[in-house]
């Protein structure tokens, strides 16, 4: 096997697509502000530089590697060029910061502090860019470093390309296109922009204090959902290990902060599947509106209803777990305890910056209350618990309260990519086969890959399943349809790489794959131990239905579990990766 050379040691190639790569599997942290394994190479800050004998020195993410190279990563020029090009982006960075919500979690505040930069020569740039926070993702470009990466996420995971480089020189800056506002754009508020983003100009909205307002409210009873993807990344804020659940300390933390119930959201992810599975198994039967989309991801709605509005009908009716428990807290169990709809609160912590516009939505209102009133973010939930001071991974385990605290194996797996569709099929096998399923495992859908397909065989019928994550793999599978290339009867997309593990409100720690799969690997060991792996045989589901809604597809059921959709005309014109709704 071919080697190179590291400081003086032998490192072995293997693939690596650069030589930062190799550096870092040489166990070396070679500084980058820029660089992201799973995007395109951009090469802005210069911060990776290394010296190679008889070439000078590179940038070593543009640089591949060669068997034979001699590599110095630590030479006193390299040190001055270093030290030079942090002290160019503090120059132009707004650094205040004590008061912004990335500091001690801020690429450039690391590096800063980690070579020592003390006293910036250069003169400080006065110019003062407007705030944008029009939207959920606050956009601040006095801390933007033109890394490029959210140029990128955005364009090259998601498809959209509502951020760009503008302007040339000392103007350049990150912007919209015709520097509209970002909730003017057509921006889905998937938050990946915000997760990758190594300093603070581009953050979530907080909806901390009036989180607390809520929880100190004597008038107010506060119920709270947890989403299945929260529970294995959260710790991750309190040094607990990647993948490690730690459902039962969210919970005790949840109510030392004041809330009077709180609930699992995999118990709604249960009932969707029950929902969407009566939904699919009738459309199977009619062969109308196939493929059936899902639809719990609503970064992925907001896109098909900008971008495919003709696909509607396709997408499945279902509200999503948040908006579905939501609905029947409002609607059932606060009449149930003797609550009137004004005194109760409903806080949903999700990994999602999306399920904050999806709260908002007219749709998911009665007489003008939301169902949800307020989203945290994991994030936000992680903030406010180190706010009380609490040692979180001590804190003794306590269950979810009842009736919605009962869940299946199948609901918490809803949090990775493919787990929809394998709940789906748990249910969907055996209502096709009249036979009970023993293995309830569909390794046909499970993996990270952004697009997944396979067909199964069910009492002679095939059924076809294609399982998406990154809206750029959306649009590829909705433009080959649109051409009949491919044909599906179940597609499930998500918004965010690797699904709700994966979700723009997670914590930021070096998000990357390997993150997302010890994430995703939490969940499904979350299933396995679970007592019961089918929604379908969740007493508490059963009893939902027998109390409040009759059956799955009943009117009662649609009242309060389903939704419609509508077209949304975009509103600006960005330059996107690809051309939506090009001809065949």
């Amino acid at each position: 096997m071919s080697q190179l050379t590291v400081n003086g040691k032998n490192v072995e190639l293997n693939g690596e697509a650069n030589v930062l790569e190799v550096v870092r599997k040489a166990g070396i942290d070679l500084p980058s502000l820029c660089y992201h394994q799973e995007l395109t190479v951009h090469g802005a800050c210069r911060l990776c530089m290394v010296e190679i004998e008889g070439r000078g020195i590179v940038a070593a993410c543009h640089t591949p590697p060669e068997a034979g190279m001699v590599i110095n990563t630590n030479s006193l020029v390299l040190r001055r060029l270093r030290k030079m090009a942090l002290e160019l982006l503090l120059a132009r960075h707004d650094r205040e910061c004590t008061t912004c919500s990335r500091s001690g979690n801020c690429k450039l505040q690391d590096l800063a502090e980690r070579f020592g930069i003390s006293d910036i020569q250069l003169k400080q740039d006065e110019r003062k860019l407007p705030i944008d926070d029009s939207s959920i993702i606050i956009r601040n470009p006095n801390k933007c470093i033109l890394c490029g990466e959210c140029v990128r996420i955005c364009s090259e995971v998601q498809g959209i390309g509502v951020l760009d480089f503008v302007h040339r020189g000392s103007k350049m800056v990150v912007d919209t296109a015709f520097s509209k506002k970002l909730s003017d754009t057509e921006c889905v508020n998937c938050g990946q922009c915000a997760a990758i983003c190594p300093t603070g100009a581009l953050v979530i909205r907080s909806q901390v204090d009036q989180a607390w307002d809520a929880l100190n409210d004597p008038d107010k009873t506060v119920i709270v959902q947890i989403a299945p993807a929260v529970r294995v990344s959260i710790g991750e804020e309190f040094n607990v290990p990647a993948g490690e659940s730690t459902m039962g300390q969210l919970v005790s933390a949840l109510k030392i902060m004041g809330a009077s119930k709180v609930f699992d959201t995999s118990f709604s992810a249960d009932l969707t599947v029950l929902e969407e599975t009566n939904e699919f198994i009738q459309r199977v039967q009619s062969q109308e509106n196939l493929p059936q989309f899902t639809s719990c991801c609503p970064a992925w709605v907001k896109y098909a209803e900008q971008f495919y509005p003709e696909y509607l009908n396709n997408l499945s009716s279902c509200r999503s777990p948040q908006q579905m428990l939501g609905s029947l807290i409002k609607k059932y169990y606060g009449k149930e305890q003797g609550l009137q709809t004004k005194d109760m609160y409903v806080i949903s912590v999700m990994p999602c910056t999306a399920k904050k516009f999806e709260a908002a939505r007219e749709e998911f209102t009665t007489d003008g209350v939301p169902d949800v009133d307020l989203v945290l973010t994991t994030q936000e939930l992680a903030h406010m618990i180190k706010e009380i001071g609490v040692d979180f991974p001590a804190l003794p385990e306590t269950a979810p309260d009842q009736p919605f605290g009962r869940v299946t194996g199948a609901g918490v797996i809803f949090g990775v990519t493919g787990g929809v569709s394998e709940a789906v099929l748990r249910l969907g096998y055996e209502k096709l086969t009249n036979e009970k399923l023993e293995d309830v495992v569909f390794s046909e859908v499970r993996g990270y890959n952004g697009l997944r397909s396979c067909e199964l065989k069910l009492n002679g019928q095939t059924l076809r399943l294609a399982v998406v994550n990154g809206l750029t793999n959306a649009n590829k599978v909705l433009e080959d349809m649109k051409c009949g290339k491919v044909k599906f009867d179940l597609v499930e997309v998500m918004a965010c790489p690797g699904g709700c593990i994966g979700g723009g409100g997670q914590p930021i720690t070096n998000v990357n794959r390997r993150v997302r799969v010890k994430r995703g690997a939490g969940l499904y060991n979350e299933d396995q131990i679970a007592p019961v792996h089918k929604s379908q045989e969740n007493p508490a589901v059963k009893d939902i239905y027998e109390k409040w809604l009759r059956c799955p597809g009943s009117k009662e059921a649609h009242d309060a579990l389903h939704t419609t959709y509508k077209e949304r005309n975009a509103r600006c014109i960005t330059v996107a990766a690809t051309d939506h709704g090009k001809d065949c």
